[in-house]
């Protein structure tokens, strides 16, 4: 049986995409054993791959999950397009291009809203102490687009607001840039605090978007929150490897 690996973030600096041959009826889990045990000369990546999460044609998969001939394979370090009618009260969208806060910000408001609130977030100066120079995101683009426009859904539904903006930039990003985009409308603003909070937060955990940071000094893949523990089947692999 041969599937197709995509792994992203740091992950590419060690593994290729390419085809891998396998048994068949290989797991999630079985996959990320062969894996650890591959790496075992990186004990650093080896254990990165008990934090990922999987994908299986671009979709999140559990560690149980038997691998079929051609499937789409995504490996997901912790995470750190086009676009839709303005009038739509759903706006999600990935862009290379920049964010027009303003303008998304102008259309998400309608005369039944008592509240929009926004979060704006931008590309600053420095981390840690370190000068930055410049971000590149790279997301994997099929998955992150259902992920986002699944969490405007929610958002709508858990919360009650009327209108969710959810944009994120992808490609090279300068100082003072736009990175995402989060614009929440309701009736009432405890609902959109509420509910803006929850998608950014959401989305840095499980939205597979990946940042790159050039300093003056150096360049790193940057550390993205953990996986909520459901998303996580790596972890099985690498449990299986100790002793």
């Amino acid at each position: 049986m041969r599937i197709q690996l995509l792994p992203f973030g740091v992950l590419k600096d060690c593994l290729s995409e390419s085809p891998l041959e396998l048994p068949a009826e290989t797991s999630v889990g079985d996959l990320l054993a062969l894996l650890v045990q591959r790496l075992q000369a990186q004990p650093a990546i080896a254990q990165l791959l008990g934090r990922i999460a999987v994908s299986v044609n671009a979709e999140y998969a559990s560690c149980n999950r038997i691998l079929q001939e051609g499937d789409l394979v995504g490996l997901l370090p912790p995470v750190s397009g086009g676009s839709v009618e303005l009038s739509s009260p759903l706006r999600t969208y990935l862009t290379r291009d920049a964010i027009p806060a303003d303008e998304l910000v102008a259309a998400a408001k309608e005369g039944s809203d008592g509240a929009v609130v926004v979060f704006d977030g931008i590309v600053r100066d420095n981390t840690r102490g370190r000068r930055t120079r410049f971000l590149d995101y790279e997301a994997y683009e099929e998955m992150a687009e259902r992920q986002i426009a699944e969490l405007a859904g929610q958002a709508v539904e858990r919360f009650g607001v009327r209108g969710v903006t959810l944009v994120h930039r992808l490609g090279r990003l300068e100082i003072g840039e736009t990175s995402v985009l989060i614009v929440v409308a309701s009736a009432h603003r405890g609902a959109a605090f509420e509910a803006c909070r929850w998608l950014i937060d959401t989305l840095k955990k499980t939205v597979p978007i990946w940042k790159k940071e050039t300093f003056a000094d150096g360049v790193v893949w940057a550390d993205g929150e953990p996986f909520p523990p459901e998303l996580t089947p790596g972890a099985v692999g690498v449990m299986e490897q100790k002793p």
